[in-house]
């Protein structure tokens, strides 16, 4: 048996508890984006205790439930099922007010999701009943044994949107829904594709779909990204310059070329790791974990954690006194690996590949919580998104290959490196790629995103039709589901205003079709 959880709530002055969650390389960018998650998550308390401070209990209106769901939807002899969710009913304008359903990806998902957020304030004026869905196999939505490697074959993509159809109608039951109540999704990142999809797939269900940031292309070979990450740190509208990317590239140049020259322990010292490398994958995972510090800056840049990218390049290129001396391009990486270990309250980078496959290889209900076992499941059995380097345009190192991330599907599931490019190709078969056959979708992107490059990001046509889509060139991952800050950036209050276009032309349109059609 195995459990799913759903989230229901109001309040919208919070800050949202983004989906930031997506394939990460490297040990560091999972940190990385385990901390912004953090600092949403304390942020939502904060804001949360001066709330219930002025006699408001927004958590009173947040109701936790569970629903049974069969283990595998394609397979009816199985008849092993599982729960999962939360619920809000505070703004919703009873009995006919839409619904708004806020989709889960790869990691928990907690009451903020339905307290906080964009989808949040547009419930709020549209008088919306709020949802919130655990992934299976996410957060609390596993079972006691699901990691193990026989229950990880009930994961996948296409399992999830059966459960989203399935909680559709119980939901529908519950709260004795009908036609007149209209379905908009809402996700972001791995879970902004769920939201397209799930409207392609089931479209009587899902009025429209907001996919922020969403990869609906799957790609084994996503050496795009570090382009993009490359591109980002040129961008003069986010503080980044041609000298930037120059000295970032020149300093994983010099890092390789230390390690290659057999110099690693040097190296292991310099970086302060908590150890030397023992070999080549040792020296990989070190690679890894300093591309990841500029990744995930790029990644995340204004969120409030590590760097920004205009910090970053202040690093790499100050000419100040503080950056005289013996400051080439080297020791500025070195100074990036200090604030890195400074802020993340690290003592040392961790640089063992084999902690890393102990890692995957933990199948406990406390690793689940991690999430690591599962995503990188998915990147062998769906997706792929190998964020490699050998392409001449990645700015770090070339050691940072498709056969060293891949060979991990082999080593940890026993999943062939030469069965992964069918796998992905049928993703795209399915699904539609990055020209999904969806309508009444909005594609929400940032600039400096570098998962842009697998979503729509532009009015592409299909038989004539147009995707909605709305592009924020100077921001990055997701930046669009937060709850709107003073100091956002103009184009970012615009896009917000864009979005909310586009959900009140869709809930317009769906009262229009209705008034029309008799009820069944």
């Amino acid at each position: 048996m195995m459990r799913l959880k759903i989230i229901i709530s109001p309040v919208c002055c919070l800050l949202s508890l983004l989906l930031l969650n997506q394939v990460d390389s490297g040990r560091i960018l999972r940190t990385i984006k385990e901390r912004v998650r953090d600092l949403q998550l304390q942020k939502n308390k904060q804001l949360l205790m001066t709330l219930m401070a002025s006699s408001y209990q927004p958590l009173q209106h947040v109701k936790e439930a569970w629903i049974h769901q069969p283990l595998d939807h394609f397979n009816r002899q199985d008849v092993s099922t599982f729960p999962q969710f939360f619920v809000n009913e505070a703004y919703w304008q009873h009995p006919d007010g839409p619904v708004f359903l806020f989709i889960g990806g790869e990691g928990p998902i907690f009451e903020f999701d339905v307290l906080a957020g964009h989808h949040v304030d547009m419930a709020k004026k549209h008088g919306a009943l709020l949802l919130a869905v655990e992934h299976r196999f996410y957060g609390d939505s596993i079972n006691p044994d699901g990691l193990k490697l026989d229950n990880l074959a009930a994961l996948s993509s296409q399992q999830a949107l059966a459960d989203l159809a399935v909680f559709h109608h119980y939901i529908s039951q519950s709260f004795n829904l009908s036609h007149r109540n209209t379905w908009i999704s809402f996700g972001g990142s791995y879970s902004g594709a769920l939201s397209a999809w799930f409207r392609g797939k089931f479209p009587s269900l899902v009025y429209g779909a907001v996919a922020s940031s969403a990869p609906v292309k799957a790609q084994l070979d996503f050496s795009a990204y570090n382009n993009v990450v490359g591109l980002s740190l040129m961008n003069k509208a986010v503080g980044g310059s041609e000298k930037c990317l120059a000295k970032v590239q020149e300093a994983f140049v010099a890092v390789e070329a230390a390690l290659m020259g057999g110099n690693s322990s040097q190296v292991a010292t310099d970086f302060n790791c908590c150890q030397s490398p023992k070999n080549l994958d040792d020296e990989i995972e070190l690679m890894q974990n300093l591309a990841d510090i500029v990744m995930g800056t790029v990644q995340y840049n204004e969120e409030g954690v590590l760097l920004s990218i205009i910090e970053l390049c202040g690093v790499m290129t100050n000419t100040s006194e503080l950056y005289k001396g013996d400051m080439e391009a080297y020791n500025r990486l070195v100074k990036l690996s200090e604030i890195y270990r400074s802020t993340s309250e690290e003592a040392c980078l961790d640089i063992s590949h084999e902690k890393t496959l102990k890692d995957l290889m933990d199948t406990s209900l406390h690793a689940s919580k991690r999430a690591v076992r599962q995503w990188t499941y998915q990147t062998c059995t769906e997706f792929g998104f190998y964020q490699t380097c050998e392409d001449t345009t990645c700015p770090f190192s070339g050691m940072l290959t498709l056969q060293t991330q891949t060979k991990l599907c082999a080593t940890v599931f026993g999943i062939s490196q030469h069965s992964l490019p069918a796998r992905t190709a049928f993703t795209n078969s399915y699904y539609g790629g990055d020209n999904p056959h969806t309508h009444r979708v909005l594609y929400v992107n940032g600039g400096i995103d570098p998962w842009k490059e697998l979503s729509v990001i532009q009015s592409r046509t299909e038989e004539g039709d147009e995707a909605e889509t709305v592009f924020i060139a100077d921001t990055a991952h997701c930046a669009d589901m937060s709850s709107g800050r003073v100091a956002d950036r103009r184009s970012l209050k615009k896009a917000r205003q864009d979005i909310e276009k586009h959900v009140g032309s869709w809930l317009r349109t769906a009262a229009l079709e209705k008034m029309e059609k008799p009820a069944a």
